[in-house]
């Protein structure tokens, strides 16, 4: 399976404008190229995977105002040699969360979005790609949310207000995508 999985799913992945068919593009050719391509011992880049964790009625994502990068995003992480980039970001959800895994669903089982974007170096880790799978999945609200040492703050966030919260290109790009 290891990176079959992925392949076949960037391969079904129709993207949403040619920014992210270029990445759509790149990340293929990455995962073909590297074979640790989910290992973050892979300095250049690695695989990661992110939640974009909506309530059952699609008026609100989560977020996590996350502590390293000082902005909110929607949970995610380092899939840290798990090719299963669905289980990765289900995880991340749950973790970033609070939320138990059981009360977390994929609203579809494709991918939803694909990034690529530098992470800023740090300490001893040099200037790195994340090439980041993105899923849509869903929760009822009425489950208690819980803090991560990861983050400064969590919040359910209206649809509205995500664009003066949290104005990325690939943030937007996702709220674009959103099922009505």
């Amino acid at each position: 399976m290891h990176r079959k999985y992925l392949l076949k799913l960037l391969e079904n992945h129709t993207p949403f404008n040619q920014t992210e068919a270029d990445m759509l593009q790149k990340m293929r050719q990455f995962v073909t190229a590297n074979e640790n391509c989910f290992d973050r011992t892979l300095e250049e880049g690695h695989i990661t995977g992110s939640a974009w964790l909506v309530d059952k009625d699609l008026k609100h994502v989560f977020f996590t105002h996350h502590k390293k990068l000082n902005r909110w995003l929607q949970p995610g992480g380092h899939s840290d040699g798990d090719a299963n980039t669905l289980a990765v970001a289900m995880r991340e959800a749950s973790e970033e969360s609070g939320i138990e895994d059981v009360f977390i669903q994929p609203l579809i089982q494709e991918i939803y979005d694909v990034d690529i974007h530098t992470i800023p170096a740090r300490k001893n880790e040099p200037e790195h790609l994340h090439y980041d799978v993105r899923f849509i999945l869903e929760t009822d609200k009425i489950h208690p949310l819980k803090l991560s040492d990861e983050s400064n703050q969590i919040a359910w966030i209206s649809i509205e207000d995500i664009p003066s919260l949290a104005n990325e290109a690939s943030i937007l790009r996702m709220l674009e995508k959103m099922p009505k």
